[in-house]
């Protein structure tokens, strides 16, 4: 595999005002402004291949904004080197730009109030996209992402989802060799959301796209990516397959038990309690060793009369809570 993002020893440092206290402190602030250093990235590296879908996971303020700013171009480091299919973005910003695609789920890159379809001519002037070139992508976005009848509508009529399908479309006229994509499917329905991500499939499969994405949802990290890079306080903290983190947390069960009788209290070596309700209770085994039923059910019927249960894994949700408690992680 060809290696199409060479990330090394990045940092990113930016220099914020501190507000002094006191009663003259706007005068002060005003005369002899103190600013103090925040590092938003601290030696980043990573490498990314050719084809590769790649998850960009952290809490906010991690850092994955200001990685996805430097990648795209917008943001200098303050140190370190950066290699995108040949370019360096701050620098070869005007040929950087033609290969590669950025949508913002809380940003637009289409006029707010024109038609979807100027907003694409546009964007076919600006990158110089050939006329039967851009006329054979358009056809087959608009087949793709169902979006025929919005082509004619200004931006500022559709919905967060027609919204978003149409961004998509903007930032693939020039099929770009690269896409970054910041939280695609934030706010979006579980149909549109499910038609983002196949059409997200697609494109990678089809044109060999690389695509790199930031979200919060870690069912779009699930269904899409092969890879995750984990970031926090400014540093990679885990750079590998999702998969393999599945499995390292793939001992932990939620197992839900019902009683013969309503639930009074329970006490049960190598678990906690999560929840009960009348005569459910829901509980999680503490030991690093693999779950075994048999053993689980003979300890539990020594203690309590059970009807029945059921054993599930983690969600997605829940091992990214317990990996970001590992490295010391909490959302803000």
């Amino acid at each position: 595999m060809t290696k199409i993002i060479e990330f090394s020893d990045i940092c990113k440092q930016f220099k914020v005002p501190e507000k002094q206290k006191g009663k003259w402190s706007f005068l002060k602030n005003f005369f002899n402004r103190k600013c103090k250093i925040i590092k938003a990235l601290n030696n980043v590296s990573f490498d990314i291949e050719e084809g590769d879908i790649v998850g960009y996971i952290g809490p906010n303020g991690a850092g994955k904004s200001t990685t996805i700013k430097i990648m795209s171009g917008i943001l200098t480091p303050t140190s370190g080197t950066c290699a995108i299919n040949g370019y360096t973005p701050w620098k070869n910003r005007k040929e950087y730009v033609k290969n590669i695609g950025v949508v913002f789920g809380q940003r637009s890159q289409l006029w707010w109030d024109v038609p979807i379809i100027d907003s694409f001519e546009l964007l076919k002037d600006i990158y110089k996209i050939p006329n039967q070139e851009y006329e054979n992508t358009l056809t087959l976005l608009k087949e793709k992402l169902h979006i025929e009848d919005l082509l004619n509508r200004p931006l500022r009529q559709l919905s967060l989802g027609q919204k978003m399908k149409c961004e998509l479309a903007g930032s693939l006229l020039h099929r770009p060799k690269i896409l970054f994509l910041d939280e695609p499917t934030i706010g979006l329905d579980a149909i549109t959301k499910l038609a983002v991500r196949d059409f997200i499939k697609y494109i990678n499969k089809e044109w060999n796209t690389t695509i790199i994405l930031t979200t919060h949802d870690m069912s779009d990290i699930e269904a899409l990516t092969n890879k995750i890079i984990l970031i926090g306080k400014g540093q990679i903290l885990y750079n590998g397959s999702f998969e393999t983190i599945k499995e390292k947390y793939s001992h932990q069960k939620i197992i839900t038990v019902e009683l013969a009788h309503e639930y009074d209290e329970m006490s049960l070596d190598g678990y906690e309690i999560i929840s009960h309700e009348k005569n459910y209770v829901t509980l999680k085994n503490l030991s690093d060793t693999t779950f075994h039923a048999k053993d689980f059910i003979n300890d539990i019927s020594k203690k309590y009369e059970i009807v029945d249960f059921s054993v599930d894994s983690l969600s997605v949700d829940e091992i990214l809570a317990r990996l970001y408690s590992e490295y010391e992680l909490q959302e803000k």
